[in-house]
């Protein structure tokens, strides 16, 4: 019989940023639609015996967390954008864990979210960071001693530090342990200099006193595909986020149906309206050689704006990337696994991925994601092959 386990979440701020400010968005704009949730085993890694029974407890416990008023009043206090009645609904907001149906048949793990999207919108990331840290614990594999990982970290930030960068820590969904992602902000904290500016996780936003940073995700944009159509879902989502923050929260996601069919969307307007973007797949140079030449091409002075670099990011990753962007357009970096995941254990690939929409009055359709890398795409592969070609990609 399966011991019970100790894993759990402790605060229901333990997410990313972007699933607050698109469940707010979400709320506002589209409180009847839908969502339906697969969780997606890229690495293909095998889970052991009892692994489905024990996240169910873990997600069973999410249910008993609420928002305190101490961490109401953080986001009152940190993000005024959030609107009242947002935060009203969020503090009356619990987990409902009957909208996760989690299946083990061998050591294959299904995992499936449903619900209305204003409430499925929360679960990714928490379940994602259960099953890394469960994975880690049901099959007993030591990770390096906390000393160790503390120092690691320390040595990362100093190093962002003499390269003259700025770095976020964007690691939650893919971390080893909750206490290994605390060890690796507090030692980002004590060495922070001017390279560390913050992070997504808003749980470790209010316990080390930051922002929290984040905007929307690729599911925002899928969204707007099922509802207006492949060719309106960039404008839509743009004009839609506008709409609810008013040129708050303006880095925009470029890659959802790649960089290229984004730009067709992104104009002035948007380039006057949106702080920068945001690269996520795809060669980092050529997104940025395509950004700058866009803000150009617009009359926009690129380095009037930002391009925040998140794609599976290390420091030897990092350093082309500022040489090639210094003096030509701002440039920051979100570093997520690296810091998070690097513990002396091989970090696992799992994402977790919305797969079809039910739009108010409308009926449940797929969703697909094509990026600016190939091997990214996810989606029925019907509808893949439908997207590129309305979208004309080849």
């Amino acid at each position: 019989m399966l011991p019970k386990t100790a894993v759990h979440l402790t605060s229901i701020l333990d997410n990313d940023f972007y699933k607050f400010t698109m469940q707010c968005a979400v709320a506002q704009l589209f409180p009847n639609a839908k969502a339906r949730y697969a969780f997606i085993n890229r690495g293909n890694h095998d889970f052991p015996p009892g692994f489905g029974i024990a996240l169910r407890q873990a997600v069973d416990a999410i249910a008993t967390l609420r928002l305190c008023k101490e961490e109401k009043q953080f986001l009152l206090s940190n993000c005024p954008y959030l609107s009242p009645v947002y935060l009203d609904l969020l503090e009356g907001y619990q987990y409902d864990p009957t909208e996760v149906d989690i299946r083990q048949e061998g050591t294959n793990l299904q995992i499936h979210v449903e619900g209305y999207w204003y409430r499925a919108i929360l679960w990714e990331v928490p379940l994602l960071a259960l099953v890394s840290e469960l994975y880690y614990e049901l099959n007993d594999l030591p990770r390096d001693p906390d000393e160790e990982v503390s120092k690691r970290t320390a040595n990362k930030i100093i190093s962002y530090n003499k390269l003259g960068v700025t770095i976020a820590e964007f690691g939650t969904r893919r971390r080893h342990s909750y206490k290994v992602h605390r060890l690796v902000m507090e030692a980002l904290k004590q060495h922070r200099g001017e390279s560390f500016v913050g992070t997504s996780n808003v749980h470790f936003s209010m316990l080390y006193q930051m922002k929290p940073i984040g905007t929307h995700a690729h599911e925002w944009f899928m969204f707007h595909a099922a509802k207006y159509g492949f060719k309106l879902a960039n404008a839509l989502g743009l004009e839609n986020w506008v709409e609810v923050y008013r040129g708050d929260l303006g880095i925009a996601l470029s890659d959802t149906y790649t960089t290229d069919v984004f730009f067709r969307s992104f104009d002035k307007k948007f380039g006057k309206l949106f702080d920068g973007v945001r690269h996520d797949s795809g060669d980092p140079l050529s997104f940025a050689t395509k950004t700058i030449e866009h803000y150009k091409r617009l009359g926009i002075n690129p380095l009037s704006k930002t391009i925040i670099f998140s794609d599976a990011l290390n420091y030897g990753k990092v350093i082309p990337i500022a040489e090639f962007c210094k003096g030509k357009i701002g440039f920051s970096f979100g570093i997520g696994t690296n810091f998070t995941n690097d513990a002396g254990v091989k970090p696992m690939n799992i994402v977790m991925k919305l797969v079809e929409a039910f739009p108010e009055k409308n009926t449940w359709i797929p969703v697909v994601k094509l990026s600016d890398e190939t091997g990214k795409y996810t989606g029925d592969p019907a509808m893949i092959g439908l997207a590129k070609q309305l979208l004309q990609l080849t």
